[in-house]
């Protein structure tokens, strides 16, 4: 292990300028060992961007799962009235989670205004490719996933993930997610000065001003900061507890508050059966390609988000790895950053 090669990394690729600020956290099942902030304090808050997906959107259908609200091989189009043709019949709420429905990754156009017109072009769309062909990954399913569920990113609770009861838009209830401090949704204006600006794309209707607070993401935008592929602001030490939990549930720990239980957390970290595909049921597996380098275990599971952010466990190792930055505020490319996470986590390993 080795604490300052990790710290050489990130502290470098600040200074080339891959992104304006940095928080990271290293731990096991017993708690933080390691901690370093970049321009930035251990209270700021960074948009997360798609670790939404297996955070607040995974974890709330996990919860689905488990209290039998939601089945895994629910037809999408019991789900959605819209979602109708041959092509897409046989698509299910595990083909979403796993990238493999068939949809594109965005739409074509730019994003429409409000869940409903959101719901039509996703079920109207036309399917890019055969489901469970291949896996492409896809904010649409996400953001379908999340109109299955409600977020609830308010609590008291400190280390763990609790549910309230909620109700899905075709009426059976489940627990909805709620998420500790620090995770939240659409920071309220007394917490704006806590979080790492974003600067938006070209093509995002508000490029041209810094977003302080507001989501980057212009579909989760759209859908009012809330959605399932994305929306989602946390600080190091919030998503480290949420791994904490996470951690120690996919090492047998039965303790934990469900969803977050070992079988439901090892069922949702098995490897997708699509050919080719790395994922699983809204997580992402280790290959010696992936973000987290080539010296965690063949069982480890995490996930990135567009912005600079990423999570990565490794069971076998006990040991989580969160790193957050603000990259979409005029830093490096996608490939800069995937270099630095892999850097960063073959550092720390040693």
């Amino acid at each position: 292990m080795s604490a300052d090669a990790a710290r050489r990394v990130i502290e470098e690729a600040g200074a080339r300028g891959v992104f304006p600020s940095a928080a990271a956290e290293v731990g096991s099942s017993a708690g933080p060992e390691w901690r370093l902030d970049v321009n930035a304090s251990g209270d700021t808050l960074f948009d997360l961007a798609s670790l939404t997906k297996v955070i607040a959107t995974t974890t709330a259908v996990m919860d689905a799962v488990g209290t039998g609200a939601l089945r895994l091989d629910r037809p999408v189009a019991d789900l959605f009235a819209e979602w109708r043709g041959d092509d897409r019949g046989g698509v299910t709420v595990r083909d979403l989670l796993e990238h493999a429905s068939g949809l594109s990754a965005r739409l074509v156009d730019r994003p429409p205004e409000g869940r409903r017109e959101f719901e039509h072009e996703i079920c109207t769309m036309p399917l890019e490719y055969q489901p469970r062909s291949k896996s492409i990954y896809s904010d649409l399913g996400f953001i379908l996933l999340g109109f299955l569920v409600r977020l609830k990113p308010d609590t008291t609770n400190e280390d763990a993930t609790t549910n309230e009861d909620a109700t899905t838009n075709e009426g059976a209830t489940v627990r909805s997610v709620r998420l500790q401090p620090d995770l939240l949704f659409n920071p309220p204006p007394d917490l704006r000065p806590r979080c790492a600006p974003t600067w938006p794309m070209v093509e995002d209707a508000r490029h041209g001003r810094l977003l302080v607070g507001e989501v980057h993401d212009d579909y989760a935008a759209a859908l009012g900061g809330v959605a399932g592929h994305a929306g989602l602001f946390g600080t190091s030490s919030a998503v480290g507890a949420f791994a904490r939990t996470v951690l120690r549930a996919a090492r047998g720990d039965a303790r934990q508050p469900p969803p977050l239980t070992p079988d439901l957390v090892a069922l949702f970290t098995t490897k997708s059966s699509v050919p080719g595909s790395s994922r699983a049921l809204g997580w992402d597996t280790m290959l010696p390609t992936s973000s987290c380098g080539t010296r965690l275990s063949s069982l480890a599971f995490g996930h990135v988000g567009f912005t600079g952010t990423s999570l990565w466990i490794d069971p076998p190792q006990d040991r989580y790895f969160v790193l957050l930055t603000n990259r979409v505020n005029r830093g490096g490319t996608l490939d800069e950053m995937r270099d630095v996470r892999r850097a960063f986590h073959d550092a720390y390993v040693g």
